[in-house]
């Protein structure tokens, strides 16, 4: 099971005014923005089981890792949870309006399983990042 993930980016400012609007739908929202050693910013969704309530589990952070490496998390594919079609029908169109590239309008994907219903974007990173819901119509 994962706990958190943590991705590399050409420019936090872009990041945020893509991330905020195209993760509000799935109940995300910005819960960190600072800095250690580089800009960090970390999206949080409700989670009872926490102790704040709250579990921030995407993290982004601006420039290179001092360790080596790519200078930025390119060509992931990220695949977010939704609860409804509607919530990812409503990621997508924000992710679109935020600069995202279409990757595969909303819709179900059989071939998946009966009841996948998700939409694909592309970031301003070159990942391809998705809402998934799982559930029947």
């Amino acid at each position: 099971m994962l706990d958190h993930m943590t991705f590399r980016v050409s420019d936090i400012a872009r990041a945020k005014a893509f991330y905020q609007p195209t993760l509000a739908p799935l109940g995300y929202s910005l819960a960190f923005e600072g800095n250690y050693g580089a800009n960090i910013l970390g999206f949080s969704h409700p989670d009872a089981s926490e102790p704040e309530g709250k579990k921030t589990d995407v993290w982004f952070i601006d420039g290179p890792s001092p360790y080596g490496g790519a200078p930025t998390t390119t060509g992931c594919h990220l695949a977010w949870r939704a609860e409804s079609r509607a919530q990812v029908d409503a990621f997508y169109r924000a992710a679109i309006a935020a600069g995202g590239k279409d990757n595969g309008a909303p819709g179900p994907r059989p071939d998946y399983h009966p009841n996948y219903y998700g939409a694909f974007v592309i970031d301003p990173e070159g990942n391809n990042i998705e809402a998934v819901c799982h559930r029947p119509a």
